[in-house]
């Protein structure tokens, strides 16, 4: 950036937009590229940082297998929920035992993607993406809805708010985020291992009160919003094949989360992969005790969903477990806090593994390279953002309901699962190191076993909500292909340029044209720059739509005594960017072996303002001439904002920009000094004409002192100067007491003030600050004034 005078600005004094003031308030300083560290973990961190995801997917789905079978199996349903839970189990072993082999295989943070990328390909791998994209996107939607569950169950009062308790919660997770928060450490294990020690407390009181005592059950049939619960016998009215399909699908929302820990290999201390493995088999331990407990203490206690959502079936649970007393109720409070906890904690780990993801993708070309950048504080913020958005719009599409949600849920993750286990079987087939065999049967199965899984929700819950996955699903993969064609045809071209060994053109002549529709700061720096190209004519064209338009700016041409001839053009059809295309043929066509660049000015505003003030006919005009050969559309831009600003710094814009950076200055511990600096830059000030001051604005304008003469107020004599420039004349007022007796006719002086301006007086200033810049004789001297 340059002063008036062509120097070059400090560094120090750059000014900073009002966007990146309000950014730096909410998020912090900036981090250096050096400050991005990955935390290796240890096997006890690892397994309390990277499973929440799954282990706290135990508070939820014995509830959702239970919704689905009281409806029509009745009290049945109990019955059926115990070897239901068991087939369960069996899934959750066998593709435990999967992703056993994955993390050995695989380092390389990225889970099912990398797998099927490395087997299959980048194309074919695309269905692992777009299932795990998905995956994420509700797992924050499930967990925080269920999150607010766990906190309404014990504060029913809540309950009305829940789905804007759980927005915001999902809201503030995005913002957090966007601040830097790392999930590494103890802080984020506490919640897991919490929860897992209250809810084995609760499992073991509760087995061994029922064995030794019996546990009080409650009388599902009768209470008041409970879920509809079938009347008669339900195994033989109620409970078809399908609505045990439906229960069973339901139920596999408790597996969600296995593969969390294949997806961060990358975080473990080496060797990974076998530590990787330890820490996958004690949460799949874990995990099918306390899927396995829950289930058991809700057959025992017929603990019973409610159609409102809350409280939840662990909330019975516990409450019946450890009784009313009040040891009993504060073990209650306890485990609601550890399952909210849990599952908020659940939530936030996909606020970190979709961002990771969309970079893998977006790096091999998949989705848009936007999703590679690293923002303000060295995290993956468009990722997170878009991740905030989708979840967001999900909650409010269901209504923020854990059951309306599950059927988005569990596809993807057994999607995700499916792949992982057909590119195991894949890496099995290809290298056969010892003991493939019986690895790969192993994969297969959990293949195949969770592509069932995938049918089976596509079918029995196709009417729930499924539906939606099964169409967005291929939809997600179509675009996913479509995106890397578009980057993979550019490479092509790309290449093209390359290799390509054509010769150099040498143009005998070139010609500049500069586009422009008036008089501004814009096009003023459009044709400096034109010539600067060293070209051998320069023109500036204007195409006539009005013209009283053209008329006007002629006249401003010779005003402002522009040496660059201007050219105006008729245009009756008003199609610019055609008649831009024209003029340069015609160029062209004059004089063989000739180049043309047009210039066009663009006046470089706020988004919004900028939007408001000017139109895009810069962009329609370069996509035109780009088309013809021997011809290049350059569009020029000028910020016309930071010029606005060091002339008028008291603009209400700028105000509110110094006033939020000394805020955020003052959070972020900044020393004084900063501050000082930014709010009296020691960078020279703006001059602008006499024309140009703006009436209730701080200005400095430069001239000669015309006339200096006394006059008479109220309070004793002024002093009344007059000063001049080229464009008009100034009357500057010092009240007694305020300066101004060392200025004398003929000097160069500088004023810097607040313009005035009524009725009866022409624009003026007060007792403003001056310089006197030269004196009448032609020394120099650099005296500020300040007025007392």
């Amino acid at each position: 950036m340059t002063s008036k005078d062509g120097s070059i600005r400090s560094p120090d004094h750059l000014p900073e937009s009002i966007g990146y003031a309000v950014k730096r308030l909410f998020l912090g300083k900036p981090l250096i590229t050096e400050q991005l560290k990955t935390e290796r973990l240890s096997n006890p961190i690892a397994l309390g940082v990277l499973s929440p995801d799954a282990i706290s997917s135990s508070a939820y789905g014995t509830e959702e297998i239970l919704i689905e079978l009281l409806p029509f199996a009745g009290l049945a349903a109990f019955t059926l929920l115990l070897p239901i839970t068991g087939v369960i189990l069996v899934i959750l072993v066998l593709v435990a035992a999967s992703y056993r082999q994955v993390v050995m295989a695989y380092t390389r943070a990225g889970g099912s993607y990398i797998v099927a990328r490395e087997n299959f390909g980048p194309r074919v791998a695309q269905i692992a993406a777009a299932a795990l994209l998905i995956d994420y996107v509700v797992t924050v939607a499930v967990q925080a809805a269920a999150g607010t569950v766990a906190v309404v169950s014990a504060i029913p009062a809540l309950g009305p708010y829940s789905l804007e308790i759980t927005v915001c919660i999902v809201v503030f997770m995005c913002y957090v985020n966007l601040r830097g928060l790392r999930e590494a450490g103890r802080p984020f294990a506490i919640p897991t291992y919490f929860f897992t020690v209250m809810i084995g407390l609760m499992i073991v009181v509760g087995v061994v009160r029922e064995v030794f005592w019996g546990l009080p059950k409650y009388d599902a049939v009768n209470i008041a919003g409970a879920v509809e619960i079938h009347q008669g016998n339900g195994l033989v009215m109620g409970a078809t094949i399908l609505v045990l399909l439906r229960a069973f699908a339901n139920g596999g929302s408790s597996l969600t989360g296995v593969e969390a820990i294949s997806n961060t290999v990358s975080f473990f201390r080496k060797p990974e992969g076998p530590n990787a493995r330890k820490v996958l088999t004690v949460m799949a331990c874990i995990l099918g005790f306390l899927v396995a407990g829950v289930s058991y203490l809700a057959f025992a206690t017929h603990a019973t969903p409610y159609a409102a959502g809350y409280p939840s079936v662990l909330s019975e649970v516990a409450r019946t477990v450890f009784g009313s007393g009040t040891l009993g109720h504060v073990l209650y409070v306890l485990v609601q806090i550890a399952t909210a906890a849990i599952l908020f904690t659940g939530a936030n780990t996909s606020f970190n593994g979709f961002p990771a993801l969309a970079n893998f993708v977006a790096e091999d070309r998949f989705l848009p390279r936007q999703l590679t950048k690293r923002g303000h504080r060295l995290v993956f913020s468009n990722g997170i953002i878009v991740l905030t958005v989708l979840s967001v719009a999900l909650l409010i599409g269901t209504g923020g309901s854990v059951n309306a949600l599950v059927p988005f849920y569990a596809i993807g993750v057994f999607t995700g699962f499916s792949m992982a286990g057909y590119g195991m079987t894949k890496h099995h087939l290809t290298l056969r190191e010892p003991g493939w065999r019986h690895k790969l049967a192993i994969n297969l199965s959990a293949g195949i076993l969770s592509t069932v899984v995938v049918g089976i929700f596509a079918v029995a819950k196709f009417t729930e909500g499924a539906w939606l996955v099964v169409v967005v699903f291929p939809v997600l993969v179509f675009i996913l292909m479509r995106l890397n064609r578009e980057y993979r045809a550019e490479a092509a071209i790309l290449e093209e340029f390359r290799t390509e060994q054509a010769e150099q053109v040498n143009y005998a002549r070139h010609r500049v044209f500069v586009l422009v529709n008036s008089v501004d700061l814009a096009v003023l720096e459009a044709l400096r720059y034109g010539r600067g190209l060293g070209a051998d004519t320069v023109t500036a064209l204007h195409f006539m739509i009005d013209a009283a338009q053209a008329e006007r700016l002629r006249k401003r041409w010779d005003h402002f005594e522009l040496t660059t001839p201007l050219k105006i053009i008729d245009c009756p059809d008003r199609r610019v960017p055609h008649a831009a295309q024209r003029a340069v043929l015609e160029a062209l066509a004059q004089y063989p072996n000739t180049h043309v660049t047009l210039l066009l000015p663009r006046r470089s505003y706020a988004p919004l303002l900028g939007r408001l003030l000017h139109d895009r006919t810069a962009d329609k005009v370069a996509r035109a001439v780009s088309r013809i050969p021997h011809a290049a559309a350059t569009i020029v831009p000028f910020d016309v904002q930071s010029q606005i600003r060091q002339a008028f710094p008291d603009l209400f814009e700028e105000r509110i920009t110094r006033r939020v950076e000394k805020i955020q200055a003052r959070i972020a511990g900044d020393d004084q000094s900063r501050i000082d600096a930014y709010e009296r830059p020691d960078a020279p000030p703006t001059m602008i004409s006499v024309t140009g001051l703006i009436a209730g604005q701080r200005a400095t304008v430069e001239g000669r002192v015309l006339k200096v003469r006394d006059g008479t107020t109220g309070a004793g004599t002024a002093l009344e100067i007059e000063i001049n420039d080229s464009t008009g004349a100034l009357q500057v007022k010092f009240t007694p007491t305020h300066g101004g007796e060392d200025i004398v006719p003929g000097q160069l002086l500088r004023v810097t003030g607040r313009a005035r301006a009524s009725r009866n007086k022409p624009i003026h200033m007060v007792d403003p600050t001056y310089t006197i810049i030269e004196m009448p004789d032609g020394s120099v001297t650099t005296d500020t004034k300040t007025t007392p």
